[in-house]
C-alpha cells in the first residue's frame, strides 16, 4: 500500500494542518473535505474514501508531521462524530499489553483444515477461527453463537458504524 499510504498520508495531514490549532485538543472535519483536499492537490482518491479514515483509525499510525504535534503520553485518534463526519482527539497514549504474570491459556486448535487451508489474512479469516475455537466461549466462560457478521447501523451522534461480528452467549447460573 505504499504509494496509496502516501496519498492518505498528504491528504490526512493536509486536513489536520488546516484545522489544527496549537493547544487545540479535539477538533471536526467533514468527509467532503477530504474530496475537496485531494482535488486541491491533484491527488487520486480510491473508490472508497472512507478507506483513508479506516487506514488511520485501524491500520497505521498518524503521518510524522502530526505526531510531531503530539504532546508526550498522548496520542490524536480520529474518531465518528456524526454522519460523514469526523473528530480529530488528543488523548492518553494507551494500549492493552499481555500481562506476563497471568497463566498462559491453551486452547487445542479446531478450525477445519479446509477452513485453514482456504482461509486469508484478514479479519474476517481471524473471526472464522475465534468462532471455530469457541474462544469467546472459552474467556468469557459462557455459551456464545454467532448471531450476524458485518452488521451496519447508525449511531447518533457518531454515524455510521460496521460490527464485524455479533454474539449471543448464555450464562449458567451456579446454583
Amino acid at each position: 500500500m505504499g504509494n496509496q499510504g502516501s496519498r492518505y498520508e498528504i491528504i490526512i495531514s493536509e486536513i489536520f494542518r488546516r484545522r489544527y490549532r496549537k493547544g487545540a485538543k479535539v477538533f471536526e472535519f467533514a468527509r467532503a473535505e477530504i474530496e475537496t483536499v485531494a482535488d486541491k492537490l491533484g491527488i487520486k482518491l480510491p473508490k472508497n474514501i472512507g478507506d483513508l479514515l479506516y487506514y488511520f483509525r485501524f491500520r497505521k499510525k498518524l503521518p510524522q508531521d502530526i505526531l510531531d504535534r503530539t504532546p508526550t503520553g498522548n496520542e490524536w485518534i480520529i474518531e465518528l462524530a456524526g454522519q460523514a463526519k469526523y473528530r480529530f482527539r488528543l488523548v492518553k497514549f494507551n494500549r492493552i499489553l499481555p500481562n506476563m504474570d497471568l497463566m498462559e491459556i491453551k486452547v487445542p486448535e479446531a478450525t477445519p483444515e479446509i477452513i485453514s487451508k482456504y482461509a486469508l489474512s484478514d479479519e474476517q479469516a481471524l473471526l472464522a477461527k475465534v468462532r471455530y475455537n469457541r474462544l469467546v466461549d472459552i474467556f468469557l466462560s459462557i455459551t456464545a453463537y454467532s448471531l450476524q457478521s458485518h452488521l451496519r447501523t447508525t449511531v447518533s451522534n457518531v454515524g455510521q458504524i460496521e460490527i464485524d461480528e455479533v454474539y449471543v452467549g448464555l450464562m449458567m447460573d451456579d446454583n
